[in-house]
């Protein structure tokens, strides 16, 4: 195999960073059909990576189920993981590329994973039937009321149709995780109207602000 394959070959393929203290290693479903995810460090940060064939991996729904089914088995990992998740398709042709990366954004990396720590994010919509008429500012302020106190932070999605009544995403603590989510199912029961999506754990994408490039 020449050179350039074997780089080719040999790519790193991101799914989050993490603690050096907190690295992981395990077989599972990786990306582009690696059977195992594993440490590359610098420092006191460690990306947990797996071996991909390209530094451009196109974005199937397969590929994009199995980068988000990986965060969460970090996340999970021997009780829990904070992690700083990077979104679909960062590859790097080196580890030295990577381990350039990690160096120039240590700053960055560290302050979203303070902010992320020992936190999930968790979605809820809440939709109303068609023919259905709704105080929708109403719903949103009893919504807040019980689900604001048990979140660290929050940040609002589009009403992107007319049916839709409410669209958060919250970052909670995991301890805070089963309160959380008595909290919605009690909030299900009182408005037995509409209909309720809730949805993850997730990674923390939508509290996380780093911008890396794949190299």
């Amino acid at each position: 195999m020449n050179e350039s394959a074997r780089s080719e070959a040999n790519s790193r393929y991101v799914y989050g960073i993490v603690r050096d203290e907190d690295a992981v290693e395990f077989e599972t479903d990786a990306v582009r059909g690696g059977e195992r995810v594993y440490p590359i460090t610098h420092g006191r940060l460690a990306a947990i990576v797996s071996d991909v064939d390209t530094t451009d991996p196109e974005e199937t729904d397969e590929d994009a189920k199995r980068h988000d089914e990986v965060l969460r088995e970090i996340m999970e990992h021997d009780g829990g993981r904070t992690v700083v998740p990077m979104q679909f398709g960062m590859a790097f042709e080196s580890d030295r590329a990577l381990k350039n990366v990690l160096r120039g954004a240590r700053p960055a990396f560290r302050r979203a994973m303070r902010d992320v720590r020992g936190a999930v994010e968790l979605g809820l919509k809440i939709v109303r039937d068609e023919d259905d008429a709704v105080d929708r500012e109403a719903v949103a302020a009893a919504v807040d009321d019980e689900l604001a106190p048990l979140a660290e932070d929050a940040v609002d999605g589009d009403l992107f149709s007319d049916r839709l009544v409410y669209n958060r995403t919250f970052l909670v603590a995991r301890d805070d995780r089963e309160a959380f989510d008595e909290a919605v199912a009690r909030l299900e029961d009182e408005h037995d109207d509409l209909t309720f999506r809730y949805s993850g754990p997730f990674a923390p994408y939508s509290f996380v602000d780093v911008h890396v490039g794949a190299q």
